[in-house]
């Protein structure tokens, strides 16, 4: 087993030598951490992407906006301007979702739509941008393919289009982006190049290619990079390839914040915006920072630009929202599982940037502290929902506020079957049942933060973290159950224990909290239960023998990969090798099984088919789904820390 195994260990987390980390050379920079992270996200905002969430099909340069959009008419007339991976009704295009990196040096992706069946790629590099659109075999007959040359959210470029020859001239500046369409040109209608679907379509800008170069040219660009990816990831390509698509076809430039950002999914968040020609985005609290622990894998920029975000959302009353969107929403009355600070502490094990952490510290104290300070009842945690002053007078600023509805939604896991008739004390704004996961998750934190104080030396932060930690440690003594092996939330208004269980109850190994012969059983009793958690397709979100598994709906009996991957996080800390690697590889098999079919990653899947489409309420395109493979990567020595990289302020992006 390699040493990065132990990547989430508290063990880790309070051994880890301040002597080591003094030893790493340091860049030392005259510029505030804020300073550092504004250029970050001004280095991550430039050149050709599929930066604009309204449409995969959208070639955007930034910080000018200047933009290729793609538009198809089918051959009954109709036509389609907007194209999101996993979107639902009769007429939805479906989209098969390839190669993209996270650069946008290359993307790919195939589409179906009445009758048509289209491949595009893009291959770019700086100012130069080439598009190819083939049509695949089957594709229907008499299709048009729109090629738009724009000015997205309202960027200053003056559009000049003349046949098939068009040129984007930002304005005020001395560019412009030249480029022509070569194909079955049919005509130019309103700055609109229309071509024919029936043949290839080439765009150019800034190159002049045959449609046969192009084609060539694509497909050199596609095998270099599967190379390199399968030289570096062996027998994981397939996992790593999944996770980097996902989250680079989700990631976009929301002009509204003018940052880069990793959001679940697009169709997400046009959703939650009004108008999303303007921009539209929604972050969801542990959802981003799970992102961000993926993005480490290859992106130390995307990864510190999402970490970031969803910190810097952080309330007037000083804790991590469960959602922020577009206009300054966020849940205000409710905050999500703490794991920040688990996210940051593994992008600092891997490029030890300390700016980093001076960056984010605060705030994550903040969030640690409002947990202590309005979520605790007999010295364990509850879940719960605080009455709050409206902002935006929007759904959710009413919608299950102080209500036993808002504490399910701040748990993350909505409709579970754990928070069934639970009373809710809208004096305290609690749940009445102290939850063994949310306790077991805090107690991480304030080891992993009294660490972070350690390095920033701060010994009077550290020493509040470390005895808050014991103080709730020393209390889940009384979840344990010695009959059945087992941590279990409890009722605080009768203190018994519930013996409805989820996953989250196996987070006590996440703070190794049990001992190793009481993870032993917890293991062999529970997780490796059929009648329970074990089976073909692991673990569901509801045990199989609780009359909900059956419901089959959201987190009811489904298949949650953020579960699986806390639950194995909790597995690294203790001696289980045989059980760790069969969870690892029955988590890498429920991720392939729809993604080597379709490229789909999916928001959760059925326990006993492994399907992630078989329910409305499953994305197709969720990023946390690839959580699935992380866990092999991080099982198989793929992830690895890079304990001879120093504090560095380069910000050059990777694929």
């Amino acid at each position: 087993m390699k040493a990065t195994i132990k990547l989430f260990t508290v063990v880790l987390v309070l051994s880890v030598s301040l002597q080591a980390c003094k030893n790493n050379a340091e860049v030392t920079s005259s510029k505030t951490p804020q300073e550092i992270y504004e250029d970050l996200q001004k280095d991550l905002a430039i050149d050709w992407n599929t930066w604009d969430t309204r449409s995969v099909l959208t070639h955007v340069y930034l910080p000018h906006g200047a933009a290729i959009d793609i538009n198809l008419i089918d051959p009954s007339g109709t036509r389609k301007d907007k194209f999101q991976v996993g979107e639902r009704g009769k007429d939805a295009p479906v989209l098969h979702p390839g190669t993209h990196t996270f650069d946008g040096t290359y993307t790919d992706v195939s589409v179906e739509w009445k009758g048509l069946k289209l491949r595009v790629q893009s291959t770019a590099l700086n100012r130069e941008n080439l598009i190819l659109i083939s049509p695949l075999h089957g594709s229907a007959k008499g299709g048009k393919i729109i090629i738009k040359p724009q000015s997205v959210w309202f960027r200053a470029n003056k559009i000049n289009v003349s046949e098939n020859i068009f040129n984007i001239a930002p304005l005020g500046e001395e560019l412009t982006f030249a480029g022509h369409v070569d194909g079955k040109y049919e005509k130019t209608n309103d700055n609109e190049i229309v071509m024919s679907a029936d043949e290839p379509t080439v765009v150019c800008i800034g190159w002049n290619m045959s449609i046969e170069t192009a084609s060539k040219t694509m497909q050199q660009v596609a095998e270099n990079i599967e190379k390199a990816d399968r030289e570096q990831y062996g027998q994981c390509y397939d996992v790593y390839n999944a996770m980097r698509n996902v989250l680079a076809w989700d990631n976009i430039y929301d002009p509204t914040i003018n940052r880069v950002i990793t959001p679940v999914s697009r169709i997400w968040n046009v959703g939650w915006s009004s108008n999303p020609s303007l921009g539209g985005f929604v972050l969801f609290c542990w959802d981003t920072y799970f992102a961000s622990m993926m993005l480490s894998t290859s992106s130390r920029e995307l990864a510190y630009a999402n970490a970031a975000e969803i910190t810097n959302a952080i309330t007037e009353n000083g804790f991590v929202p469960n959602f922020y969107a577009v206009n300054n929403y966020k849940s205000r009355d409710r905050s999500q599982p703490p794991v920040g600070s688990m996210a940051v502490w593994m992008l600092y094990m891997k490029y030890h940037d300390k700016w980093f952490l001076e960056l984010v510290y605060d705030k994550l104290l903040s969030w640690n502290r409002w947990w202590h300070n309005n979520r605790q009842t007999d010295g364990l945690l509850c879940w719960g929902s605080s009455p709050f002053e409206k902002v935006t007078y929007r759904w959710w600023e009413s919608k299950g506020v102080n209500e036993t509805e808002g504490g399910a939604l701040e748990s993350g896991l909505d409709n579970s079957h754990m928070y069934d008739n639970i009373p809710f004390d809208s004096k305290k704004h609690q749940q009445k049942l102290n939850d063994v996961g949310l306790t077991s998750l805090y107690i991480m934190d304030c080891n992993i933060l009294s660490k972070i104080a350690q390095l920033l030396g701060k010994s009077h932060n550290e020493r509040e973290l470390f005895e808050r930690a014991q103080y709730y440690t020393k209390n889940m003594a009384k979840t344990w159950d010695e009959e059945t092996g087992f941590y279990y939330n409890r009722h605080t208004d009768a203190g018994e224990l519930d013996r409805r269980i989820s996953p989250t109850n196996f987070y006590p190994m996440l703070a190794e909290i049990p001992t190793q012969a009481q993870a032993e059983r917890m293991v062999n009793k529970h997780l490796l239960n059929p009648e329970e958690f074990w089976g073909e397709w692991v673990i569901p979100a509801t045990p199989r023998n609780d009359p909900a598994y059956k419901d089959n709906t959201y987190w009811r009996g489904r298949i949650w990969a953020p579960l699986n991957f806390l639950v194995y996080a909790g597995l690294c800390n203790y001696d289980l090798p045989d059980a760790r690697k069969a969870f690892a590889e029955k988590s890498k098999n429920l991720l392939l099984k729809t993604w080597l079919e379709h490229g789909y990653v999916f928001e959760n899947y059925n326990a006993e088919t492994g399907k992630g489409d078989d329910v409305e309420n499953s994305d197709k395109f969720y990023h946390w789904g690839a959580l699935l493979g992380f866990i092999t990567l991080i099982e198989e020595g793929y992830y690895i820390e890079d304990d001879s990289r120093p504090e560095t302020t380069n910000h050059k992006g990777g694929n």
